[in-house]
């Protein structure tokens, strides 16, 4: 995917990714490049989006249903057919809400008489806790990288960044050198939605960082306009950085099922823990709403708990008294 797909261009129109496989319907083509040109959706999120309708439009013709035919019936007949797949509840609630956007869209332009996916409700979804390494399973996947290496202090440098600033895998990898701000210790980060975010880098992470870029990042051979680079001078891609997150997460120790995206989540709880406000971490990683911050109060809720016994005047009192 190249840059510019994900951030606002010279002109303020965005160019379809070349990368995004044709639908084989003109609806569903229409649709997803009204969600690039409007919404900047990430190339994952386009790419599930295509493959949920791709799946959808191959029952549809299946059934001998063409897209302007269909009712609540055959919505229904579709969802008991995932269901018997196996699908999670999260899966499940993905090609609901893909189905539901895509209909609306339909109805929306004119292309059919009326939205059948507007009474489809989500399923239940459990609430779970994401996978946290704790501090000092954090530090020892740190001090993995050999950073006497380009790859080493390449690996290293992108390793602390992402604990540092709590990125998503597709922000890391879409960084240029110009994003980040030596001198004040900011990163410019363009999220979902091409929003724009600025997130600090701590001190440790600003040397290690500014000494990747200005002595080891040359050593590439840069090809592309990215922070980190293959061997071959171009950008990583999202595959390359998770196996290297499982790869130095195995060196030391961990066996746990460690992916980017839990460099993330400890990020925001390390920060709760040490007394972060919610509000300040929704800021940090980017989330348009606040609800989907509220995932981490378990942590606020445990410091809440630790203060309330450790000031309140009658926490100290022996319980049998």
């Amino acid at each position: 995917m190249s840059a510019d797909a994900t951030r606002p261009s010279s002109q303020g129109v965005l160019p379809l990714r070349a990368e995004t496989p044709p639908s084989s319907h003109p609806w569903i083509d229409r649709y997803l490049e009204t969600l690039l040109l409007e919404k900047g959706l990430s190339e994952n999120s386009l790419e599930n989006y295509s493959r949920d309708l791709a799946s959808f439009l191959a029952f549809s013709e299946e059934k001998r249903c063409p897209l302007d035919a269909v009712n609540n019936g055959s919505l229904f007949l579709y969802l008991t057919r995932l269901r018997a797949r196996g699908l999670t509840s999260r899966t499940l609630a993905r090609h609901i809400s893909t189905l539901r956007g895509f209909f609306a869209f339909l109805a929306e332009e004119g292309l059919v008489a009326e939205d059948p996916a507007r009474l489809l409700q989500n399923p239940k979804l459990p609430k779970t806790l994401p996978e946290v390494l704790s501090r000092e399973e954090m530090a020892r996947i740190l001090a993995r990288p050999d950073q006497t290496s380009k790859l080493g202090a390449r690996d290293k440098a992108m390793l602390e960044l992402l604990y540092a600033s709590g990125l998503r895998v597709s922000e890391l990898i879409e960084l240029r050198p110009l994003d980040y701000d030596d001198q004040a210790g900011l990163l410019r980060i363009f999220g979902k939605g091409s929003k724009e975010r600025l997130v600090p880098v701590h001190y440790e992470g600003q040397r290690i960082l500014s000494e990747y870029l200005l002595r080891w990042r040359p050593e590439f051979s840069p090809k592309q306009d990215r922070m980190f680079l293959n061997r071959s001078g171009k950008g990583l891609t999202r595959q390359a950085v998770w196996k290297s997150v499982k790869r130095y997460a195995q060196e030391a120790g961990i066996r746990r099922d460690i992916s980017p995206h839990t460099f993330r989540h400890s990020f925001a709880t390390h920060l709760l823990e040490g007394g972060a406000d919610l509000r300040s971490v929704q800021i940090l990683l980017g989330h348009a709403d606040i609800s989907s911050t509220e995932i981490y109060t378990h942590v606020e809720t445990g410091r809440l708990m630790r203060i309330h016994h450790k000031y309140h005047p009658r926490a100290d009192m022996n319980k049998d008294d």
